[in-house]
């Protein structure tokens, strides 16, 4: 290989691993808003159920790892505030996840990246759609 061949494989090397790095980071966003949008959902079926219960009843919460005894009335406040924080994290990381996105699509256009299926796929629904055109107008397809 020539200098110049060895300079582009490198240059190509670099170029893979940072999109790799970004998808990765993508992905971790994914699995935060999933980790929240669960967290989310229990808190809502706790506070709900809390409700429901007298305000003097005991209950027990566990925080960092040490279960606390405290009373309804007590607990239902700090949850509803650990909900709304919930719900403006989930905000939050959306909003991250959809700049990712666009920060990967602006990178895989600068530098030509084609993931393997991705254009396999579009190409595939492409002949589907142009064969259903040209065949039995008439007919109804459902996927």
């Amino acid at each position: 290989m020539s200098g110049e061949q060895v300079k582009d494989s490198k240059m190509n090397e670099k170029i893979i691993a940072e999109f790799q790095q970004l998808r990765n980071e993508q992905r971790n966003l994914v699995n935060n808003l999933n980790t929240l949008e669960m967290d989310l959902k229990e808190h809502k079926t706790v506070i709900d159920t809390l409700k429901t219960v007298d305000p003097d009843r005991k209950c027990f919460r566990l925080i960092g790892g040490v279960l606390c005894e405290r009373t309804v009335k007590e607990v239902l406040p700090q949850l509803v505030e650990n909900k709304d924080f919930i719900e403006k994290t989930i905000t939050l990381v959306t909003d991250d996840l959809t700049k990712k996105g666009q920060q990967i699509n602006k990178f895989k256009e600068e530098h030509n990246i084609r993931i393997r299926g991705e254009q396999m796929a579009g190409e595939a629904q492409k002949s589907q759609s142009e064969e259903n055109k040209s065949e039995n107008r008439n007919v109804l397809v459902s996927n």
